[in-house]
């Protein structure tokens, strides 16, 4: 069986794509950030604004990943420097926060009997979320696959948990938004909890070693 063998200008080519999608993830996440962040408090959805607020996480992350493919395209075999762990570190705090605020403002809501004035935005920021993120999914997984890259793969499989967040806050928000049944959005919101908490939790595992996780 012959080994596919890729030239160095492809190789390169190849770089400048997963480059470029970090640095797009970092542009969306900020825009989505804004936008979900201000229409959240707005409308008073928890979820959306939780949502939002993860957005802002994973830009720090993806600051983390563009450096990543730069330094793995010098020496695939190098380690992960100052920089990444520290990234890492500060990402995996800032989920952890997230999680503590957005877990305690979900059970006050719930006791309190908060609800939202309206999840529409929430399900009309999701579904652009999950064809964007699945888009971006299936172009780090190309690039990856081609490069025969761990620490791509690894990373696309950790853009499939916003895959995951997204759809959690369209079900909850498509559900308050056509039956108004209450805690809905207190109970997604504690759904995008959990997957932050995972996510808080393998960045802690990442900055403490040279795996690259999955993310599964």
């Amino acid at each position: 069986m012959k080994i596919k063998t890729i030239s160095l200008n492809e190789n390169n080519g190849l770089y400048k794509w997963a480059f470029g999608f970090a640095v797009f993830s970092i542009i969306y996440n900020i825009g989505e950030g804004l936008i979900s962040t201000y229409l959240g408090y707005e409308d008073e959805s928890l979820a959306l604004f939780g949502f939002g607020s993860d957005s802002f996480i994973e830009v720090i992350s993806g600051i983390g990943i563009a450096y990543m493919i730069i330094r793995i395209q010098k020496s695939k075999i190098s380690d992960r420097g100052n920089f990444e762990r520290t990234a890492l570190r500060i990402t995996g705090f800032a989920f952890y926060a997230l999680v503590l605020g957005l877990v305690i403002t979900s059970i006050y809501n719930i006791l309190s009997g908060n609800n939202p004035i309206t999840t529409f935005w929430g399900v009309v920021i999701s579904t652009i979320s999950i064809l964007v993120m699945w888009l971006l999914v299936a172009g780090k997984r190309k690039v990856g696959i081609k490069l025969n890259s761990a620490p791509i793969l690894a990373d696309a499989n950790c853009t499939m948990v916003c895959v995951y967040m997204s759809i959690i806050l369209l079900i909850s928000s498509g559900i308050y938004e056509l039956t108004s049944i209450p805690y809905i959005d207190s109970l997604g919101t504690l759904g995008l909890s959990y997957f932050a908490y995972k996510e808080g939790k393998e960045c802690f595992e990442k900055a403490n070693s040279n795996e690259y996780c999955s993310c599964d």
